[in-house]
């Protein structure tokens, strides 16, 4: 049995599901009961634990083969990273007590770095502090997410517009999907292994915001155009969509550090994965759906 945080998220469920598949048992962490009931009914076992419990989270990583981890999505952390930091110390006390055989992370690129990173940072914290762990783990560096897109079907669809603050428009960066990030984890907590490994996942191939904008326009049955979002204007634009000013910073940093090309792929002591699916399959499906709510 495999102990599963975030089955609610993309990553999360893709990873608990490709287990199902493959014939494993799943123990599905959930933070309310509620949301465990779909995958009581697809076969899982379901335990409720916060993320903030240690001891909940220490009986939900005990007696099982091996457990995936992860930190909740936070794009405006406060100063500090202050919730990363506590989530963090309740993780690794928690897996100290439960001694789970093995571990897997989701991580991200460019988080071999300290620095540079911003809202990224919070996953090189993630992996210093499991690296202090006597368990043998695997970090799963993940590119830009493909289904990152889904924020920008309703401008493409009704304005004819795709809003980039990745640029230069026509410079490439790894993407990535979330359903084959969870394949890479499911098969990865199949395996045994000792000590710290490194799993770097990207898509096909690279994609710049004009093959975004195509993908968009294929998927919506019109042509989209790409606006290149001046940087000068990410703050304003970021307070007007609910961010409070003081913590807009690691976004902007971390919109910098993929366009300057710093956060990459360390590529160095690594496996490096290619999948299969394209930023075309994501996008009809996520269009697919948007248009079916």
């Amino acid at each position: 049995m495999y102990a599963i945080m975030g089955v609610t998220g993309q990553v999360g469920h893709a990873t608990a599901t490709h287990l199902l598949r493959g014939g494993h048992a799943v123990r599905a962490i959930v933070r309310e009961h509620a949301k465990g009931e779909t995958w009581l009914e697809k076969g899982a076992e379901v335990v409720v634990a916060d993320w903030s419990d240690a001891e909940a989270l220490r009986a939900a990583f005990e007696n099982v083969e091996g457990v995936f981890v992860m930190l909740p999505a936070n794009f405006a952390p406060a100063p500090g990273l202050s919730e990363a930091r506590a989530l963090l110390h309740v993780l690794s006390t928690a897996l100290s007590a439960a001694k789970p055989p093995k571990l897997v992370a989701l991580s991200s690129v460019g988080a071999q770095h300290s620095h540079g990173l911003g809202l990224i940072t919070q996953l090189n914290l993630l992996e210093q502090a499991l690296d202090e762990l006597p368990i043998p783990r695997a970090f799963v560096r993940a590119a830009w997410f493909m289904e990152n897109l889904t924020w920008d079907i309703a401008s493409a669809m009704n304005v004819g517009e795709f809003s980039s603050y990745l640029q230069p428009i026509d410079r490439a960066i790894p993407m990535v999907a979330t359903d084959d990030i969870g394949r890479v984890i499911a098969q990865t907590l199949s395996e045994t292994w000792s000590g710290r490994r490194v799993i770097e996942i990207e898509g096909p191939q690279s994609y710049a915001p004009l093959d975004m904008a195509g993908a968009l326009g294929s998927a919506c049955g019109r042509v989209i155009k790409t606006i290149a979002v001046p940087p000068q204007t990410w703050a304003a634009r970021f307070a007007a969509e609910g961010t409070p000013p003081e913590r807009s910073a690691p976004r902007i940093e971390m919109l910098e550090g993929f366009n300057s090309g710093w956060i990459d792929f360390e590529r160095t002591n690594t496996e490096h994965v290619r999948s299969d699916t394209s930023l075309q399959t994501v996008v009809d499906s996520l269009v697919a759906r948007w248009k079916q709510t």
